[in-house]
């Protein structure tokens, strides 16, 4: 069974037709890879996924069962999201732990430090996602890096069957980011970890344990499938209408702009 199926998915705002009868389907163990220019429909997509947005038309299914005959709240709680909107939301002196525990029931800014069995688990999670030291540590002096770290911490708390990491390298510098990807792939390869959904603008954060893609352009997709074959320079031109030349070293791609 898929955890994630898609059929003929349609939104349309204000007149404007955002997406356009997307199939998608996730199945176990698959890590994908959203890939797009700006104003693409990624953003839609996801909220969809997670049914923040209605659709318009088409339908979405989560572990088989369908959004709008199932509780969407329940559907929710197997498919977790890790976007920079909800930095925002986060009070200053929440420590790492308590941001970590807060995943468990999907709550923001504990009234109260964990304890019990809670505490041992948001522990638990923050050695997963190679934090332990930071348990104590108020949110302010998190870096960005730490941060996205310990929002996936918080995310594995909650058990999901499927993560969507939202461009989760924005903001970090080269080195910060490069950081974080090494920390993604040691990750990526632990059983214990939910298949992934990685959204971002730049091939040359996608990791070699991301095996499938989606390629999105003006709300269509333009190309799924394996990895390889979705993310060439054919299809990158035609994505973000440039002449682009995609290479792949050492399993990491790299993309080059040509002069026409």
């Amino acid at each position: 069974m898929a955890i994630i199926s898609i059929h003929d998915l349609r939104v349309v705002r204000g007149g404007i037709e955002i997406l356009k009868g997307i199939h998608w389907e996730v199945a176990a163990k698959e890590n994908w890879v959203i890939l797009g220019p700006n104003g693409s429909g990624k953003t839609t997509l996801l909220s969809c996924v997670t049914g923040y947005v209605t659709p318009s038309a088409g339908t979405i299914e989560v572990l088989g069962k369908k959004y709008g005959q199932s509780d969407w709240r329940e559907l929710r709680k197997e498919v977790g999201l890790v976007s920079s909107g909800i930095r925002h939301w986060i009070e200053d002196q929440q420590t790492a732990l308590d941001v970590v525990a807060s995943g468990r029931n999907a709550e923001l800014n504990l009234w109260h430090p964990a304890a019990g069995a809670l505490l041992r688990e948001a522990r638990k999670s923050l050695r997963q996602v190679e934090c332990a030291n930071l348990g104590n540590r108020p949110w302010a002096f998190l870096s960005q890096g730490e941060r996205q770290r310990v929002l996936i911490g918080r995310a594995l708390m909650a058990r999901y069957r499927s993560l969507i990491l939202d461009e989760p390298c924005a903001g970090l510098d080269p080195v910060a980011r490069e950081r974080f990807l090494q920390f993604l792939s040691r990750l990526a390869s632990s059983a214990k970890t939910p298949n992934l959904v990685f959204v971002t603008h730049h091939v040359e954060e996608i990791l070699p344990c991301f095996d499938r893609a989606l390629l999105l352009r003006a709300g269509e997709i333009l190309l799924q499938g394996p990895i390889g074959k979705v993310i060439t320079s054919k299809t990158m031109s035609q994505a973000f209408t440039a002449a682009i030349t995609v290479l792949k070293r050492e399993g990491r791609f790299q993309l080059r702009f040509r002069q026409e």
